[in-house]
């Protein structure tokens, strides 16, 4: 009885902290024009919302057809030299990681039974409704406060985690890795790629978990920087998630480091951008 209440309170926890995040933002604190520039502002006077993004939910279609085309269309960014620095880190990074693989996983198959209660507080259908509550959240209250900041920001969390879905699901849909969970006790992990049994769309490479926690946490915490403890509760909450993908087995630690720089990448310099 214990632990199945330590369970549901953490998952209460977890699913209210954005909840928490808006009622504290949602008090007519409304940050500057420009979307990756206002979380910095030092001088501690209320903002002001004159220069924000116009944006409703009828333009979100449009946006977001228009961020897939851009994505796809990266590699022209390479060919004119630029971004390569971020690109080289994040490949040789997913590389390593990927490399490594086989070497961190049997670990988490030996020791889930000592995991158990983390991976219940953390399964999957609890964890993606986390995700999925935030845009939510920001976007109803600021419709009931008539704070145009606050639905201004639920919307651009939920283009971000649009984008990143998609994103996920193509390179699924190409990659077709299998997940660790899909690999028997004591065979290889290194026959995972082109080898799922599973739909493609639901394979493991990337987490697409972590690129939606990612992509929504970003933008929370550029929107809302200003307020310090903001980000750490962003990042924090997407971490968490993120991580618990690889304890419960339903991804690989390279998974899931790809997953949250292209959430970070797609929502901070695409979703933003704008």
């Amino acid at each position: 009885m214990r632990n199945l209440f330590r369970r549901g309170f953490l998952r209460l926890g977890l699913i209210v902290w954005a909840c928490a995040v808006c009622v504290g933002m949602s008090q007519g604190q409304e940050p500057k024009a420009e979307l990756p520039e206002a979380p910095v502002a030092a001088s501690g006077a209320e903002p002001s919302s004159a220069g924000d993004i116009e944006l409703s939910w009828k333009q979100l279609p449009k946006r977001i057809v228009q961020d897939q085309k851009s994505i796809l269309l990266f590699p022209t960014q390479l060919a004119r030299g630029r971004c390569w620095i971020p690109t080289l880190a994040v490949v040789g990074g997913t590389a390593g990681l990927i490399a490594a693989d086989p070497h961190a996983m049997p670990y988490f198959q030996t020791h889930a039974g000592n995991l158990d209660d983390f991976n219940d507080t953390f399964d999957g259908p609890i964890t993606n409704a986390e995700i999925a509550i935030v845009p939510v959240t920001f976007f109803l209250t600021g419709q009931i406060r008539h704070d145009s900041y606050t639905s201004k920001t639920g919307l651009l969390a939920g283009e971000a985690y649009a984008d990143g879905y998609i994103v996920s699901l193509a390179i699924k849909a190409i990659t077709r890795r299998k997940r660790p969970s899909e690999v028997a006790a004591g065979a290889s992990y290194r026959d995972t790629f082109f080898n799922t049994g599973k739909s493609p769309f639901g394979s493991s490479f990337p987490s697409g978990h972590a690129i939606e926690a990612f992509s929504v946490a970003t933008v929370v915490a550029q929107r809302y920087g200003r307020h310090r403890w903001v980000p750490w509760v962003a990042y924090g909450a997407a971490t968490a998630i993120s991580l618990s993908r690889v304890s419960t087995r339903a991804h690989f630690p390279s998974d899931v480091f790809l997953g949250a720089a292209l959430g970070y990448s797609i929502a901070r310099f695409e979703v933003l951008r704008h």
